[in-house]
């Protein structure tokens, strides 16, 4: 399995790209002339590691940002939210100050993704100026590699911190210090800068690079083009505090819809992609086979001594047994209303949701307060993890699935439901393999208006990535946190309570261990299960299903947010970074 991270600086000419501390102080210097590193194709391609480097590095993606942004929503939650005032809590509660402890430090993932920036600039100078990107095809791919690259990176810089300083060429003393930019400045030129990039890269399986989902290819450009027009077309917390669309006609929601459909269609057109049955394509994911072409777009690669995805967001082991050397998982997992918002016969949930944790080898009941994403497991992967600190689990960026969904909303927007149908009940069709009667009845429903399909829209993109960390950008860009956040603590509360839709809900599960000494067979998880029935089985044992805890702090609900999730829909930039902006920099936007 190649792992492109496990080589970032063993490769002589990132020489020249230097650190984040250097980047920060002065441009740096090459120990390899620029005119032979981007000219030369084997030269040129090693440059790509530096900038992955960036993303793996302790506090970047791998163990700051996977793990912190994108929790507390409808769907996911940091697992020990309960504890209001610990500082990782109030990362997800909308809560955190610029001195937040596990974040403001110069190494952090906001460093580190400018860092990555950097490195990119100064690639994408250097093939511009130097490489025969017209006529050879391995420069035009690093090329478009960059270009996609440091779109990934500001994807994320603005999805964490809204408004950043946009840095398109490489650092001088001049452009040492610079203010927050308005974030559609930066959208305009990744949109542009994606446009071309999909021009120079192969398709999946285009070429020996593109064969793995850990380079990136058209495919995946194409998408982060139709992500990002999303996302500049809709809402957001802008400078002066308030939320509202871009005032910018060439970020009109039409148009960015319009570039979502055609870049959508694109892809789906292409048949370089293709579904999985859904448990297929996880079981697929966490076997590492890297395989392009099948729904997986683009992974974060990470070697196998690095990363943090199933140690922060996979199915805890309590203990070590024979599938992990690490007793981790769980620090993220399942907003628990999301076990009740799956219809019992969509086969997302049980792969989605994972109600139950390991000790010892075998599987044991966790608690309604602590559930986790069965998309990430130990027991899943071919190999058994043996470092105790990270797992090497590559995070996936993107897949297919979210283009069908994309096309889908964009289609809806334009043309109106009954043209976007197609792609809606192709997501619906998987996920109810067994039941085809519920997809008529369900898309009979989704087609009613443009609105109903919204609405259908926004559901099943809920459900469909569930533990992906995708809904807080959704819910903004679509106006819906601070509303989706108040419904997710009604109901919250209703399910402790066991009132409305929940109050017919058992107030105990009931659990034995299978036959096979393994697995857990768990009874009360379903509408229609009861105590009474329950207590009939004769099962081993039985617990309370609750999110309450003699040493709670606050209630579940109440702690899910603590302020305006609407005026606090990114993190300040950190107290570090504000010292040494010569006083360019402030969170003055932030309330």
């Amino acid at each position: 399995m190649k792992k492109i991270l496990n080589i970032s600086l063993m490769i002589t000419g990132l020489a020249f790209l230097g650190g984040c501390k250097e980047v920060l102080d002065a441009p740096s210097k090459s120990t390899l002339d620029e005119s032979v590193i981007f000219s030369t194709p084997s030269l040129a391609e090693g440059t790509i590691a530096g900038v992955l480097q960036s993303f793996g590095e302790t506090n970047s993606y791998r163990g700051r940002f996977l793990v912190n942004y994108g929790v507390n929503t409808d769907v996911e939650v940091y697992n020990s939210l309960k504890n209001t005032n610990d500082e990782k809590s109030q990362l997800a509660n909308y809560n955190t100050t610029a001195n937040n402890g596990q974040m403001n430090t110069d190494n952090n993932a906001y460093a580190k993704f400018y860092e990555g920036i950097e490195r990119a600039n100064v690639a994408i100078v250097g093939l511009r100026t130097y490489g025969d990107v017209a006529n050879n095809p391995r420069l035009a791919q690093v090329l478009g590699e960059m270009l996609t690259l440091r779109a990934v990176l500001y994807n994320d810089l603005i999805k964490g911190w809204g408004d950043v300083p946009a840095r398109f060429e490489p650092i001088t003393t001049e452009t040492m210090y610079l203010p927050r930019s308005d974030r559609d400045v930066i959208y305009k030129q990744l949109l542009v800068d994606l446009e071309e990039a999909a021009t120079l890269l192969p398709w999946p399986n285009g070429s020996a690079a593109t064969s793995s989902v850990e380079r990136v290819n058209k495919a995946f450009a194409k998408g982060l083009r139709a992500r990002l027009a999303l996302a500049a077309g809709g809402y957001a917390q802008r400078l002066d505090g308030t939320v509202r669309l871009s005032n910018d006609p060439d970020l009109s929601r039409d148009k960015m819809y319009a570039i979502a459909k055609k870049e959508c269609l694109d892809i789906i057109e292409s048949k370089t992609l293709r579904l999985l049955g859904f448990e297929e394509l996880f079981r697929t994911f966490n076997e590492e086979t890297n395989r392009a072409g099948l729904e997986s777009m683009w992974e974060i690669p990470f070697s196998e001594g690095r990363g943090r995805v199933i140690f922060d967001l996979g199915v805890r082991h309590t203990t070590t047994d024979k599938y992990t050397g690490q007793n981790r998982g769980g620090t993220d997992g399942p907003n628990p209303i999301m076990l009740y918002e799956f219809d019992p016969a969509d086969v997302r949930r049980d792969v989605s949701i994972v109600p139950y944790e390991w000790t010892n080898g075998v599987q044991v009941p966790s608690n309604l307060n602590r559930l986790y994403f069965g998309k990430y497991r130990y027991e899943w992967m071919k190999r058994r993890v043996t470092s105790t600190n990270d797992d090497g689990l590559n995070w996936m960026y993107m897949r297919y699935a979210d283009v069908v969904l994309m096309a889908a909303e964009a289609i809806n927007e334009i043309d109106g439901p009954a043209a976007a149908a197609p792609y809606l009940r192709m997501i619906m069709e998987r996920a109810f393999p067994s039941s085809p009667q519920k997809v008529t009845q369900y898309m009979a429903q989704a087609t009613a208006s443009k609105p109903a399909f919204f609405n259908a829209i926004v559901d099943q993109r809920a459900l469909e990535f569930t533990g992906e960390m995708l809904r807080k950008a959704d819910l903004i860009r679509w106006n819906l946190l601070g509303s989706k956040l108040n419904e997710a603590k009604v109901k919250l509360e209703q399910l402790e309570k066991r009132e409305g839709k929940y109050a017919s809900l058992p107030a105990r599960i009931y659990y034995k261990t299978a036959a096979d000494g393994e697995k857990v067979e768990i009874y009360g998880l379903n509408f229609g299960d009861t105590d009474v029935q329950g207590a009939a089985l004769g099962y081993a044992a039985n617990k309370t299903w609750t999110l309450s805890a003699s040493n709670d702090q606050t209630t579940y609900w109440n702690a899910l947010f603590v302020k305006n999730p609407d005026a606090q829909q990114v993190w300040p930039i950190w107290q570090i970074f504000l010292d040494n902006s010569n006083g360019m920099l402030n969170n003055a936007h932030l309330k």
